[in-house]
């Protein structure tokens, strides 16, 4: 996954945290705007989210910060 949207991913995990705690759950449409401007970059993330990793529709924030920082 690129190093941008690992950043960004990792910034809205810090910041849902901030708001709601620990325990928020996210998809992966939170790291994007409500309009579709960057439709590779959302097709990256879908892959890692679904096709990589399997994941649920919403996951916790606290564990994609984790992914995404181990390099998953």
């Amino acid at each position: 996954m690129r190093s941008d949207l690992r950043t960004k991913i990792v910034q809205v995990c810090d910041e849902k945290i901030g708001k709601k705690g620990a325990s928020v759950g996210l998809s992966f449409y939170a790291f994007f705007k409500n309009k579709n401007d960057q439709p590779e970059v959302l097709m990256e993330a879908a892959r890692w989210w679904i096709e990589t990793h399997q994941l649920d529709h919403f996951e916790k924030a606290v564990k994609i910060k984790q992914m995404v920082l181990s390099g998953q």
